[in-house]
């Protein structure tokens, strides 16, 4: 077995996600936030709070209470769905307040991305969704 390699790549996803940390740092923003925030505005200001918890990997009672706060800060209401869903969608504030502290985390990742030969984009996207497949498959023989 190869650890070294595979460590490199969790030490590597590590210290990205400790980027993203501090990225939320600096916007004076939770973790939690700045990954709700982003999921709601990649999807135009209205979003299912499941697809929120999917896409994020966040705890549903981290989502909840996270968007308590954020309801009674007015950056966010709820709206009902269709059966039990909840969509959660930007206020007007939400809207302002995702420009200064989400907006910029977009732009950041746009130039690094565009920074990339459109060849280099394909094969990031192709070999992270082959690992992130390959760990699904692996991790169900774990359980």
């Amino acid at each position: 077995m190869h650890y070294l390699e595979a460590g490199q790549y969790t030490y590597l996803a590590g210290e990205i996600n400790a980027l993203y940390h501090e990225a939320a740092v600096k916007m004076g923003v939770s973790d939690s936030v700045q990954n709700i925030l982003y999921v709601i505005c990649e999807k135009d200001g209205r979003c299912l709070q499941s697809e929120v918890s999917k896409l994020t990997g966040i705890s549903r009672q981290t989502i909840n209470s996270a968007i308590r706060k954020l309801e009674k800060d007015g950056i966010v209401f709820l709206e009902q769905g269709k059966g039990r869903n909840t969509i959660i969608c930007l206020t007007e504030k939400g809207k302002t307040f995702a420009e200064e502290k989400i907006y910029p985390l977009y732009e950041i990742e746009n130039k690094i991305w565009n920074e990339w030969t459109p060849e280099e984009q394909q094969q990031y996207l192709a070999l992270t969704q082959k690992y992130r497949d390959g760990l699904k498959k692996y991790l169900n023989t774990l359980l």
